[in-house]
């Protein structure tokens, strides 16, 4: 059995091998794949597919790690972790850099997205050297901003090779390239190319902070606060009232009362909207059968709000039945028969003995339900179309919480893919969520060591 050095250092140098070694073997995958397409050219529309890149990089993996592994024999113990490490960098934090990164830049779908805008497709009639003679004039064939279209990149392709050029000038049908492609192109694209823009994304989000993020922000707060509140207190009350050995029926009371758990969100979700249907919902038609006129549960804002919170109420109450059960199991009867010996009451034994020693279960599963519930992009989404509110934009409605905001922005705003705009608020609910916890932590002592 081999020791890794200690301390940190023995942490880094083993991250450090294991990562070395893997980006050592993606860089020769994909030179592989590179030399690939060189040495037998495929044609654009039917490319070598790119998980063959992930296949190249394998093969070389395996006998690099098992050198390292004869370097330094501690690094073996690691290697347990490396599929882990793996799909931990691949899904976790690649799209957090991705995110951050995106967050100060100008990336959308539209217009800056780095891709070739194949709406404009020219042809291109000669080359010479590096000046091409495309088919049409070049600043309206290119959608060119300037008229000399300075600066613009383009891609060129063959029939099998593609390239990206950059504009130095353009002339009507001629354009002067800062370099000559190293195939004869048939094809050139404009780029939509994308740049960064430092803070501009941040300083448009709070420039609009009283009408957009703090109101979206004071409702995120209520909303997990009060879901977590209310959800608690009902499956506390619950859990006390089914954990009494008296009571009759108890095991079918327990399966009645977990089904709202057990059923898949959406289909739970879906099913309130349309009971909460203002015209033809069965929640309206009977308050109209008690004389009462019909609520617009989904059509106002502050209704929409209390149906998000109706319904988080429902599928989260069963949760905190099932936590009170579990933790009133591990309390030992002895404390409760001394109590009774003592002459203590009911309400004694409950505010003296059974809910101090559920505090201390109940304040992690407290927070981690609040950082659930802040974070709920589900449920909110899942009720479908918010009403409006005058002064916003329609990413931020009635009922949108940060991360629904954020999502919409991205996916809804600036023709679709706003991801610049997007990555930005993304980076300030991490900053929040990440003060709200710290906060949390604090006050509550989660993260304090017992003596």
């Amino acid at each position: 059995m081999y020791q890794s050095p200690p301390g940190v250092r023995g942490f880094l140098m083993s991250i450090g091998l294991l990562g070395g070694a893997m980006v050592l073997s993606f860089v020769v995958g994909l030179l592989v794949f590179w030399g690939l397409q060189a040495a037998f050219p495929r044609p654009i529309d039917n490319p070598y597919p790119g998980y063959l890149v992930l296949i190249f990089a394998v093969i070389p993996l395996i006998p690099l790690l098992i050198l390292v592994a004869r370097r330094f024999p501690f690094i073996t113990d690691w290697y347990y972790l490396l599929p882990a490490i793996t799909f931990l960098l691949a899904f976790t934090f690649y799209p957090i850099i991705l995110t951050v990164y995106f967050g100060f830049t100008n990336y959308n779908g539209i217009r800056n997205n780095g891709k070739a805008d194949r709406s404009t497709e020219t042809q291109i009639v000669r080359v010479e050297g590096t000046r091409l003679v495309l088919a049409q004039p070049a600043a309206d064939a290119l959608r060119c901003d300037e008229p000399d279209c300075a600066g613009v990149q383009l891609e060129v392709t063959s029939d099998t090779q593609r390239a990206r050029v950059t504009v130095a000038q353009a002339e009507g049908s001629a354009v002067e390239l800062t370099r000559a492609p190293a195939f004869t192109p048939t094809l050139a694209y404009r780029v939509n190319a994308y740049s960064f823009i430092g803070f501009e994304n941040f300083v448009r989000i709070f420039s609009q902070a009283g009408t957009v993020l703090w109101p979206v922000f004071v409702w995120n707060l209520v909303f997990a606060s009060s879901t977590v509140f209310v959800s608690a207190l009902l499956g506390l009350i619950i859990g006390l009232m089914l954990n009494n050995k008296n009571l009759k029926l108890r095991g079918f009371y327990r399966t009645a009362l977990i089904i709202s758990w057990a059923m898949p969100v959406v289909i739970s979700v879906q099913v309130f909207s349309a009971m909460l249907n203002v015209q033809f919902g069965p929640v309206n038609r009977f308050l109209g059968l008690l004389g009462s006129y019909p609520i617009p549960w989904l059509t106002d804002p502050e209704w929409f709000k209390m149906s998000a919170l109706l319904i988080s109420l429902w599928l989260g109450f069963p949760y905190w039945m099932t936590a009170t059960l579990g933790a009133l199991s591990t309390i030992s009867e002895d404390v409760y028969e001394a109590a009774k010996i003592d002459g203590a009451t009911g309400w004694q034994t409950l505010t003296g003995i059974t809910l101090p020693l559920l505090r201390q279960p109940f304040i992690p599963l407290l927070l981690g339900s609040f950082a659930f519930n802040f974070n709920n992009f589900g449920l909110i989404y899942l009720m479908g179309t918010q009403p409006g509110v005058e002064g916003r934009p329609s990413t931020a409605q009635a009922g949108d919480i940060l991360i629904t905001w954020a999502y919409k922005t991205a996916f809804q705003a600036d023709g679709g893919q706003a991801y610049g705009l997007g990555g930005a608020i993304s980076v300030i609910i991490f900053l929040i969520t990440v003060a709200i916890s710290l906060v949390n932590f604090r006050v509550t002592g989660a993260l304090r060591e017992v003596r």
